[in-house]
């Protein structure tokens, strides 16, 4: 159990990543080339814990710079990588209902978690 709240100390806090490993291109084919190359995204996850990977920021937060992923000797189709980490923001505000709807289902959901929804909703033009 994690309690979070306005006290409680920021280096201490879980970082959250999201991650979508089945966005598929305008053919329906996995942009992504499958599990097995999933390292190479988590070697980025841990680098930013450790405050060495690279980041820029997006309505939805800090997304992995152009090279900051490993590729080498991974085949992705021309233009998947850039794919990948486009952020769309009226993707994003389309799945807000949602994301507000899944959260209502948690009794004692701490206010912060609203308010970064509502934060989203307002990087997002909502």
């Amino acid at each position: 159990w994690l309690a979070l709240g306005k006290s409680a100390r920021a280096d201490r806090l879980p970082r959250i990543f999201y991650v979508n490993w089945f966005r598929k291109d305008e053919d329906g084919r996995f942009l992504w080339p499958g599990f097995g190359e999933n390292s190479r995204v988590l070697e980025w996850v841990f680098r930013r814990c450790e405050g060495t990977g690279q980041a820029q920021e997006s309505p939805i937060g800090r997304v992995p710079v152009p090279g900051a992923i490993n590729t080498e000797g991974l085949k992705l189709a021309p233009g998947a990588l850039e794919e990948l980490l486009r952020v769309d923001p009226q993707e994003w505000k389309a799945q807000l209902p949602q994301f507000r709807e899944h959260l209502a289902g948690f009794e004692n959901l701490p206010d912060e978690l609203r308010e970064q929804l509502d934060a989203l909703a307002g990087r997002l033009g909502d």
